[in-house]
């Protein structure tokens, strides 16, 4: 399940190129356009603050979005095929998740070189550990929302619905993460808002492991993405072990 999902992805060249297009634009026009407004706050490199929240951003839409191949696999039967194996539901649901992670890892990765072409430069004393700590927390948002994006799969069954409740959660998430603003000095709604965003810790780890301009620290990043992945995981297998067929 892991190997198909990822031969699939590599094999569509017009889904990779598609998939950059909302990333590459958020990256330029966000990054020149409110650039010099950062910069005159005395913030900075807007690219270097932004790139991250983009990074998040190409991850978490590709991670939800895995949902609708399930509801794809479901319409026309493949997943009928699937459940019947003489395997446990946990580990085909966990196949499907660690795949769609993967897919999203790599889409988060060509982001992260393209943001290069933007002006980004890595900010670190120790470039591999900040490439290997970037990578793991690519994955972690990657696991966390491929497994919550294949738990609303599992309750769905329509093409339509799925897209309105993932327009419903993608961008608030996004939005509300710190992706493309600093969580320092905002009102108190705000910052609880942007504390309960699990995308939260998980730019805000990117953004600590590519230039050192975290909020929070890299281990308590870490700690809750990896809670959260958990309770994810947890309840997209609950969800997934209750589909009929």
């Amino acid at each position: 399940m892991w190997l198909r999902q990822v031969k699939r992805y590599l094999r569509s060249k017009s889904r990779i190129i598609g998939s950059l297009g909302q990333p590459i634009l958020y990256l330029f026009a966000l990054g020149y356009g409110l650039g010099q407004v950062f910069a005159r706050a005395g913030q900075g490199n807007y690219i270097n603050f932004l790139s991250p929240g983009i990074i998040g951003m190409s991850i978490l839409f590709t991670s939800m979005f895995n949902g609708v191949e399930m509801i794809w696999d479901r319409q026309f039967g493949f997943l009928k095929e699937t459940m019947v194996a003489p395997v446990a539901r946990f580990n085909i649901m966990f196949g499907r998740v660690l795949g769609g992670a993967t897919v999203a890892t790599i889409q988060g990765l060509i982001v992260f070189l393209l943001s290069f072409a933007a002006g980004f430069r890595l900010q670190t004393h120790n470039p591999a550990l900040s490439i290997l700590l970037t990578i793991m927390f690519m994955f972690l948002i990657a696991l966390l929302f491929t497994a919550l994006g294949t738990a609303i799969a599992s309750v769905l069954t329509d093409f339509q619905g799925f897209q309105l409740i993932m327009s419903f959660v993608v961008m608030p998430t996004y939005f509300l993460s710190g992706a493309i603003f600093p969580l320092a000095g905002l009102p108190k709604i705000m910052e609880f808002v942007t504390h309960i965003d699990p995308l939260t810790y998980g730019v805000d780890g990117l953004r600590g492991a590519l230039n050192s301009a975290n909020h929070f620290s890299l281990g308590y990043d870490f700690g809750v993405l990896a809670v959260c992945t958990l309770i994810s995981l947890f309840i997209g297998s609950y969800l997934f072990s209750k589909i009929q067929i």
